[in-house]
């Protein structure tokens, strides 16, 4: 089933672009595109004030205050056929919000939406459900509302309450099942469709851990049937062992979209859960601290977090030093990578350089990226550049991706097949 491109309504004032924006991710080489979103934003009103009637409107005659608040900003995402897509990022990143404009629950204020396929979506808590009909009403109700006839519901009815193990409460009005028991029967239904395309939020964290493994699997025997999967979840592990890809949102903009060890990584390095290490030589006393590390195109420019090989990169060193400092500094700047293997080595020139007190930053540009693949840390140490005595060394845990055009490994080479008999 082919829906059209979500027609948008009157286009608002575009939102800003932000600062250290990721490049869109692209379908795999191949496969057909099945969800493409260009431009995407969504706007909400965070109202302060509103009338709680239509006596109180009439009356006051006060038109309803708020502030515009952006969900989405210009969200571009292809999303080829049979892969399975991670949805991560803080509380209100803007997860639960693109899931639901993809399905089309939601209308964005701009850009276009358009899929290729029959969607079964489990995105709401009960979302679909009457909670005054029972189980069994629900069932056809809420796959009729999924596209299903009434001959196709007849045929998988039993198999529906079978994988949802409510046969005993089926009759029951579902305003008295428990939170489980709503995601269970939302779950069964969502999976017997015959979907072309899966979308799945949270809801799944409210099961039992037997449920949850029985999904699970289920979503498993979709990867393999080469279906196209989408799902929120908080669960970065489960990402790094389910998906093909992941998109990581930040207050509504899309800071990455890649491969998932190096998207997961990224996550929890703005989430502050990296563990920090510290340096060799006692970092407060030093006279000379690298204070912070920033990674853009050029320097001076917007942050970004995500390159592609042989794009420009700026590290920049911020040195915060004293007067105790030596007169010359020399500093090292290490590319660390998985594993804490040194991937390349920046220096200043030879003789070091003599900055004098306060704040100075030293930009390292690499005019091309070379063909990579990863999620890479810095690791700056200073020493005396007349004496070479080590001054201090700080490794920090702010992170930049590289996607490479390979699909594993750290570097692409080219290569041919022979077969010799």
């Amino acid at each position: 089933m082919s829906s059209a491109p979500l027609a948008p309504p009157a286009q608002p004032a575009q939102p800003d672009r932000p600062a250290a924006a990721a490049a869109a991710g692209s379908s795999s080489p191949g496969a057909p595109t099945v969800i493409r979103a260009s431009g995407v934003s969504k706007k909400f009103v965070a109202y302060h004030k509103r009338a709680t009637s239509l006596k109180e409107r009439l009356v006051r005659r006060e038109a309803a205050s708020g502030d515009d608040f952006w969900a989405l900003r210009d969200i571009d995402v292809q999303i080829g056929r049979g892969q399975t897509v991670g949805l991560a990022g803080a509380n209100g990143s803007g997860k639960s919000t693109l899931l639901k404009v993809l399905a089309g629950i939601l209308r964005p204020s701009s850009g276009e939406v358009a899929v290729n396929g029959r969607i079964a979506s489990l995105l709401e808590l009960g979302a679909g459900f009457n909670g005054e009909l029972s189980g069994r009403d629900n069932v056809y109700l809420n796959a009729s509302l999924l596209g299903l006839s009434k001959r196709e519901i007849d045929r998988l009815f039993d198999s529906i309450v079978d994988f949802s193990e409510l046969r005993h409460k089926i009759d029951d009005e579902v305003k008295h099942y428990s939170s489980g028991q709503y995601v269970r029967l939302g779950f069964a239904v969502a999976v017997h469709v015959d979907p072309d395309i899966l979308l799945v939020d949270e809801v799944l964290a409210v099961g039992d851990e037997a449920f949850q493994r029985k999904c699970l699997d289920k979503i498993a025997q979709f990867r393999a049937e080469g279906r196209t999967i989408l799902f929120v979840t908080h669960s970065l592990d489960l990402i790094e062992n389910m998906c093909d890809r992941i998109l990581v949102l930040e207050t509504g903009n899309l800071i990455f979209d890649g491969q998932p060890a190096v998207g997961t990584k990224l996550l929890r390095q703005r989430l502050g859960s990296l563990p920090t290490e510290s340096g060799v030589v006692p970092y407060d006393l030093s006279p000379v601290k690298p204070a912070a590390v920033r990674f853009s195109r050029d320097p001076g420019g917007p942050a970004q977090v995500q390159y592609d090989p042989g794009e420009r990169l700026t590290v920049s060193v911020e040195l915060d030093i004293t007067e105790a400092a030596p007169r010359h500094v020399y500093l090292h700047v290490e590319i660390m990578g998985q594993g804490e293997v040194p991937i390349w080595l920046m220096e200043t020139p030879a003789g070091g350089i003599s900055p004098g007190p306060g704040v100075t930053v030293v930009d390292f540009v690499v005019p091309r990226l070379p063909e990579l693949l990863g999620a890479f840390a810095v690791n700056v140490r200073v020493s005396d550049a007349l004496t070479g005595q080590p001054v201090t060394v700080r490794r920090f845990e702010d992170l930049f991706g590289v996607s490479g055009p390979q699909v594993a490994g750290l570097l692409r080479v080219d290569y041919e097949a022979r077969l010799r008999r």
